[in-house]
This record gives C-alpha cells, sequence and structure tokens, in this order.
C-alpha cells in the first residue's frame, strides 16, 4: 500500500516518471508575482523581488517609494532597501553563483547588492555606447551577463568578480529579435559566450570575434532556452511547435506540435530529459521526446527556476520541485515492482508486522541483497520526507543485518548527508537542496552560504559533524558581532568573543583585530593584540598591528618580540614586513645604533653600515680625542676607514669609497699639520683651504706635500698660492712666483688676487700680461683705469663691451668722454 500511495504521486512521461514535491508554503505574506520582477538563485538559493515598474499595479498598504525585497526560498524576509538608483528602469536582475545580486538598469548601471540588501561592490557601467542608446534586455549565466542596447548592440561582462565589459560583434540586424540565449562560455569551443538571436526564419550566432548564421529556414523562434550542459537548445517556432536542436543546427533531436502557436511566457528544462513551457493561462505543459505531455494547471502566476537535476516552481503560496523519479525510487516503489530493493523495502513492511513473509522476501534477493541495500540508501538520499527518509535507511540497515560484506560508511555517509539536507531545509534555513545539489555544491560552499546568511549556529554544527574546520564559521560570527553590537562596550565585547574564540584553538586573532580597526574599534583591536602575545602568536600579532596601521601598537609588538627572541631570528621576523623593518630602523637610529649595524650586516646591506660609521665619525667633530694625539689611531679615522672598507665591497659604491678613502688620508695629514704647528687650524678644512692656511703660515714645503698628496692640478695650485701670496701682502714673493715660469692658465689668478686685496698698483704689473682684450679692458676698468679699459676694449673690436664699460664708469664723465670718442673713431654701435 505505502508503494501505491508514493507512485500515486508520479505522472509518466513515455517511459520515465516525474514527480512534483511540495517543499515549501510560502511566507512572505502579499508578495505577488504578476505585480513584481522577480530572480531566484539556483541551488535552493534566495529570491529577489521588486515591484515590476512597467506594469501598471494597485498599491494596498505599502508605500509607494519600491523596495527591493530579498527572501530565502520558503519566503522567509531576510533583508530589504529602498530602491532610490538612478540610471532610469530596471532592465535586468539576477543571482551570480556567488549568490551576488546583478542589478542593471537603463543606462547601463550595473548595481551588486549581497544576500543582506547591501551594496556589495562599486556599481559600473557598461560603457559609453550602452549609457546613450539605453539597454534593451539582459540575459544572465553563472558569473557573467550580455546585455543588449536599443542599437541592436551586444556587450558582456565574461565574469563579475573582474567587470570589464566588452563588446560583441555586430549582429548586423535592423530590429530587435524575437527571442535571446546565451551559451555558457564553459561549453563552448572558444570559451568565450556565444549569444543566440533568433532573426527571422534563422539564428545568429555572435561571438566577440563574428557573426554566423545557423538554421536557416528553421524558424522564425519565438522562445529559445539552452540545456543546463550546453549540448541543446529548446525553441518554440512561430506556428506553435516545440524543437529540440543540438546547439550547432546540426540535428533536430525531437519535434512536438503544441495545440497553440501562442508562445509562451516562459521556457526550461527540466534535468536533460524533459521541457516545461508555460502559458499565462496557468497551464505549464511538460514535453519529453516521446509520447504525450503533461499538464499542470495553476491558479496563480508562477516562476521556473531551473536546477541541474529538476525545476522549483515559484508560486504566490508554494514554493515546489518538478524533477525526474531517480531510478532508486523507481525500482522501490513503481506499482508491481519485483527488484531486489522492491522486496527488502516490502520484507520490512512484513518484519515490522511480525510476518513469516519477511523471511520469505529475504531469501528470494539473498544473492542480491548488497545491490537492494544500496538501492534503498541512495532513494533515501532522493527523497524530501523525514519519515521516508526514515523508512528506505531502516529497510537498508534490516538488509544490511543479513549482509556482512556491505561496507559500512555507505550507510554512515548517506545518514551525514541527510541530517544536514533537512537542517538546511527547514523554513527557517530555506535551502532546499536536492542531494545530487548539495554533491555538485560541496559542504563548504555550503557552510560559506550559511554564515553570509548568518546562520552561524547551524553552520557550525555541520561544521563539526563533517569534522570540517570551524575556524571559518567563528571567524565570520566573530566579524559579524563586532559590526552588529556598536553599543556594547570594547571589554564586554572582548568577553563574548572570547567565550566563542576558543572553541577554536587555531583560530586567527589577527583577522579579528584588523577587522576591529576597520568596523572604527580601533581600542578593541589593541585589546585583541596582546591576546596574541600571550598565546605565542608573535607572527600574527605584528601582520595584525601593522594592518591595523597604528604604529604605537606595531612598536608594542616589535619590543615584545625584540625582547623575547634572538637577534637574528628578530632580524628576520621584521625585514619579511616593510613598516616593522622601518620602524625599527626609524627608532634605531637615535637609540640603538650598535644594534641597527647589526641588523644591516645581517641582512647584507653594508652600504648603511657604512654610513652609520659615518655619521658617528661626524659625531666625533668636536672630540678632543679625534683632532690631537697619534692620527693612526684616531676614532674619528678608524670609523671612516671602517667605512671604507664597507664601500669597496659594493660596486655601487665606488665613489663614496674613494671620498671615504680620501677624507681619513686628508685628516691623517691634518692632524700632522695641527701637531707640527700646534696650531688646531687644519682639521676638517678642505685641501684647497689647508693648501691656502701652509702658505700663510710660510709651510710651503708642506702646501707642496698636500699638492702631491691630492693630485691637485697645476692650473688650481697657481690659484691658490697666488690669494694665499696675496693675503699675507708679500708682493715680492708673489712676483717671484709668477716670474718661476709660465703660468698654466695665465696671469688671471695674479690680477685677481691683486684686486682682491685692493692693491691696485700692483694689479697693474700683471693686467698688461693678460692674453685677452676683454679680460685687460674688464680688469683695468675694475680699478678705474678707464683710458687703458678703453684702449683694450677698442683691441677686442666689442661693441657689447664699450657699453657695458660705459655704464661702469658713468660717474666719470672723463672715462665717459673717451669711450665715446674711440667709439666714434671705430665706427662701433654702441649699446646703451
Amino acid at each position: 500500500m505505502t508503494a501505491v500511495s508514493v507512485a500515486g504521486e508520479w505522472q509518466l512521461l513515455y517511459n520515465r516518471f516525474y514527480r512534483k514535491l511540495a517543499i515549501y508554503t510560502m511566507q512572505w505574506g502579499r508578495i505577488d508575482l504578476s505585480r513584481h520582477r522577480i530572480a531566484a538563485a539556483p541551488f535552493g538559493g534566495p529570491v529577489a523581488a521588486i515591484r515590476d515598474d512597467s506594469k501598471i499595479v494597485q498599491l494596498y498598504a505599502e508605500s509607494a517609494r519600491r523596495k527591493l525585497l530579498i527572501f530565502n526560498a520558503a519566503g522567509r524576509a531576510l533583508a530589504s532597501a529602498i530602491w532610490d538608483r538612478p540610471g532610469g528602469r530596471l532592465v535586468g536582475m539576477a543571482w551570480t553563483d556567488d549568490q551576488v545580486l546583478v542589478c542593471v538598469v537603463q543606462d547601463g548601471t550595473v548595481y551588486r547588492y549581497n544576500i543582506h540588501a547591501e551594496l556589495c561592490a562599486p556599481q559600473f557601467s557598461m560603457g559609453k555606447e550602452c549609457f546613450e542608446q539605453g539597454v534593451v534586455e539582459c540575459v544572465f549565466w553563472g558569473n557573467g551577463m550580455v546585455c543588449i542596447t536599443e542599437g541592436f548592440q551586444i556587450f558582456c561582462v565574461p565574469d563579475f568578480k573582474n567587470p570589464v565589459p566588452c563588446k560583441l560583434s555586430d549582429p548586423g540586424i535592423d530590429e530587435y529579435p524575437l527571442c535571446v540565449a546565451v551559451i555558457d562560455p564553459q561549453y563552448t569551443m572558444s570559451g568565450n559566450v556565444e549569444v543566440l538571436l533568433g532573426v527571422g526564419d534563422h539564428v545568429l550566432l555572435v561571438e566577440e570575434d563574428g557573426v554566423q548564421q545557423l538554421g536557416v529556414g528553421v524558424g522564425p523562434f519565438q522562445k529559445m532556452a539552452v540545456s543546463q550542459n550546453g549540448k541543446y537548445l529548446a525553441t518554440f517556432t512561430h506556428d506553435g511547435r516545440l524543437l529540440v536542436i543540438l546547439t550547432d543546427f546540426s540535428k533536430i533531436i525531437f519535434e512536438y506540435t503544441c495545440e497553440s502557436a501562442l508562445p509562451p511566457e516562459q521556457i526550461s528544462w527540466c534535468g536533460l530529459d524533459s521541457v516545461l513551457l508555460y502559458w499565462d493561462e496557468r497551464e505549464l505543459l511538460m514535453v519529453g521526446p516521446n509520447g504525450n505531455p503533461v499538464s499542470y494547471l495553476y491558479d496563480e502566476p508562477i516562476r521556473l527556476i531551473p536546477e541541474c537535476d529538476g525545476v522549483r516552481i515559484l508560486s504566490n503560496s508554494s514554493m515546489e520541485f518538478l524533477q525526474r523519479v531517480p531510478d532508486s525510487t523507481v525500482s522501490i516503489f513503481q506499482v508491481g515492482s519485483t527488484l531486489p530493493a522492491a522486496l527488502l523495502y516490502d520484507a520490512l513492511e512484513h518484519f515490522d508486522r511480525c510476518s513469516s513473509k519477511a523471511d520469505e522476501n529475504l531469501r528470494l534477493i539473498r544473492s542480491s541483497l548488497a545491490e537492494a541495500v544500496e538501492t534503498c540508501i541512495d532513494a533515501a538520499g532522493h527523497e524530501f520526507d523525514v519519515s521516508r527518509q526514515r523508512t528506505l535507511l531502516r529497510a537498508a540497515s534490516y538488509g544490511r543485518a543479513f549482509c556482512s560484506q556491505f561496507p559500512r560508511d555507505h550507510f554512515q555517509e548517506m545518514c551525514k548527508i541527510l541530517r544536514v539536507l533537512n537542517a538546511v531545509r527547514n523554513h527557517e534555513i530555506g535551502i532546499p537542496l536536492s542531494i545530487q545539489q548539495y554533491k555538485l555544491l560541496t559542504a563548504p560552499v555550503l557552510i560559506g552560504r550559511l554564515i553570509n546568511a548568518n546562520h552561524h549556529l547551524v553552520a557550525l554544527r555541520i561544521s563539526e559533524y563533517l569534522n570540517l574546520n570551524p575556524e571559518v564559521v567563528i571567524m565570520h560570527w566573530a566579524c559579524a558581532k563586532i559590526t552588529a553590537s556598536p553599543a556594547i562596550q570594547d571589554s564586554a565585547l572582548l568577553e563574548i568573543l572570547l567565550d566563542k574564540l576558543k572553541l577554536c584553538k587555531g583560530i586567527s586573532y589577527a583577522a579579528i583585530a584588523a577587522h576591529a580597526d576597520n568596523s572604527g574599534r580601533r581600542k578593541l583591536a589593541a585589546m585583541i593584540v596582546p591576546l596574541l602575545l600571550s598565546i605565542e602568536e608573535d607572527d600574527s600579532a605584528l601582520v595584525k598591528a601593522i594592518e591595523s596601521g597604528d604604529t604605537d601598537l606595531v612598536y608594542l609588538v616589535l619590543f615584545h618580540i625584540w625582547q623575547k627572541k634572538p637577534a637574528l631570528d628578530f632580524f628576520g621576523t621584521i625585514n619579511a614586513r616593510p613598516l616593522a623593518r622601518d620602524l625599527f630602523i626609524s627608532y634605531s637610529r637615535y637609540y640603538k645604533h650598535e644594534f641597527l649595524k647589526d641588523f644591516f650586516l645581517s641582512t647584507g646591506r653594508l652600504q648603511d653600515v657604512a654610513f652609520l660609521l659615518l655619521k658617528e665619525s661626524w659625531k666625533l667633530e668636536k672630540n678632543p680625542m679625534a683632532s690631537k694625539g697619534s692620527p693612526l689611531h684616531g676614532p674619528r679615522i678608524r670609523l671612516i676607514e671602517q667605512a671604507q672598507k664597507l664601500f669597496s665591497e659594493t660596486k655601487e659604491h665606488n665613489f663614496e669609497s674613494k671620498a671615504a678613502e680620501e677624507h681619513a688620508k686628508l685628516l691623517r695629514l691634518q692632524h700632522d699639520l695641527e701637531v707640527s704647528t700646534k696650531q688646531a687650524i687644519f682639521v676638517d678644512s678642505s685641501i684647497s683651504d689647508t693648501i691656502r692656511t701652509c702658505i700663510v703660515l710660510g709651510n710651503h714645503r708642506e702646501a707642496m706635500r698636500v699638492r702631491t698628496e691630492f693630485k691637485v692640478s697645476e692650473k688650481r695650485w697657481y690659484w691658490l698660492k697666488a690669494f694665499a701670496l696675496a693675503t699675507v701682502r708679500d708682493w715680492d714673493a708673489l712676483e717671484k712666483f709668477s716670474k718661476e715660469k709660465r703660468p698654466p692658465g695665465g696671469y688671471k689668478p695674479f690680477v685677481e688676487a691683486c684686486i682682491d686685496a685692493d692693491e691696485k698698483a700692483e694689479a697693474v704689473k700683471y693686467i698688461p700680461k693678460l692674453t685677452e682684450p676683454r679680460e685687460r679692458s674688464e680688469a683695468y676698468a675694475r680699478i678705474g683705469m678707464a683710458k687703458e679699459a678703453a684702449d683694450a676694449a677698442s683691441q677686442a673690436k666689442d661693441s657689447e663691451l664699450f657699453g657695458r664699460l660705459k655704464l661702469t664708469l658713468a660717474q666719470n664723465a672723463a672715462a665717459s668722454s673717451i669711450f665715446d670718442t674711440l667709439r666714434d673713431r671705430l665706427s662701433f654701435q654702441g649699446v646703451y
């Protein structure tokens, strides 16, 4: 009798049975599908609803402002938000694989919401053309979308995780297509989306790099739907025929003529075995490859939600699941079935009635008992009714008692899966997964969806039951608790968090501290970081302190690690983290110079050690030990020599190495001079000043020694000695020096030295020896000898010089007259 009652719920489509299971009575109140735009996520996901602004509807008690409403699959409200987005009419709305709600408005702007009706990512635009032309229709798949503009251009977003719109080839049409469908990129040869447009009597296949005509003469098509595996295309023609065609249009699989040529409002695949057609007259027609179709009548509007193994049917009042009856279920409950699983199930009924027929059934299937047990276990997995699950599992357990070789883990695994499925199917959770959907989705993804919907307790229990790491659940709960508890004081909230965090020993306190900091609760974050240190999570504490951006917190962790770890371990820890490294270097430059040198040496930064040594040598500038005593052992010289050696070990610092070497040599020589002269006037002066000072003091031999030691050029030597002799006003020595040999740079140094010493009489000795008339003219002008300056200028034949000299001697009337006379005689055009 049980088998008859179960099979009585089925419908036969040729040789295949289908069943329509009532999953939920919807709890969403007065939501009317005919008045709303609906988007339902696959895998038992949430349902989004918003009042359809393209229809004139009667408002009841609700506000005139439109709201985006989000429900679970049982119609239990999850969230809502006022819809006030600019950009025109809402054109398309769908859920991605990651349960992100994508909303596209008329000007091509795309908004993305999470399950809590919060904008979860920045809005983006489909581009200038979409904005100018306007979007007419959107078609979604998985994590992508195509949209068609009023100018009949097609734009695509291949992946919403990286939303970069691209334009497909121009289809070259001048009227809007009758219907549109897309083939998921994972099922195309090119790996890119293919768009099918019903145009005229054929279909245009539009890709990024071209357009093809397919099925010429087969159409026109009014509706199209691509199968789950991308191989088949269900089409409804203008004359009322349903065609199932391979997506490359190489073969028509089957054809069915409907009673009406009026195109259906919706067309959808039910698995891979049948196609559903829904008309506004509230009729749902299921058509298979053979036999008569199955018709379902509804007295309210419905929406078809395709799944991998069937179709969810959403109406104002209920959620149903239409699927092909699994083979294991058919073998047990089909009327008159004598298959081993049916006899085992029947044996359990006789056993419960204490009938001897139970033993007779078992003897009949003894050789196939393992197969019967496996079938009962599989059938239990496909059931939504908990009492029927129990009965089938009891039948399997009863048969397993007489089949010792049957693996125990199959039965245990199915019990685990069913407990998980029954928990999430509860209307409070509202995720009506079938076992096939669950296996495709996987347990970790299901747990991720539960915690995103804030069902943390259920997610935690499932994680523990399936021996999965509960860290992700507790972590998400802790972050959600921090976000949702602005009124709770930091200390009280920390106690609440710690009470749950201790459930998972390996949990990352650092990530929670970072979330607290990002949520504006820096004090709470600071209270968590010491916890990381107390449980010896030093690295995590340092990472999260860095992420918080609080330098005081970073220093707290740095000092803690500094005291605990050996120097080399500490250096390795901070060197991998730029902010910690830079803060340590900044601190050590002022307080821990030697420790900083050890750090630079351990990390191979020899040039930085060298710069530190130079800095130390500069600090010793006023130290008497650095300027007196033995120059070979002076602290400053030793530091500079050490720096020079380090610089010499790096190819990039040849200049610094040479400069440090010469600096040490100069300091050593200056120390000698100060010792010999008993005057502390040489150290830290330049080479030029050292030479000049020696000459001024009359120590010409030492001056020559400095010149030779540092390879001072002869031209520079003349300048230095000339000015030094002029400084002590030793004019005889200067004149004698000028006559030793012809100066390599001319007599200009002697002229400049005399003029600088304001000794015009001495300058006159050397000015006539200047080879350039221009230089002679300028020199005479500087000492006020106008006639000589004019004569020299006339030899230079430089009108610009004439003008400049006249301006220089403007106050001397006689000199000005001399310049005018000489200019007229030479016919120069003055420049005044």
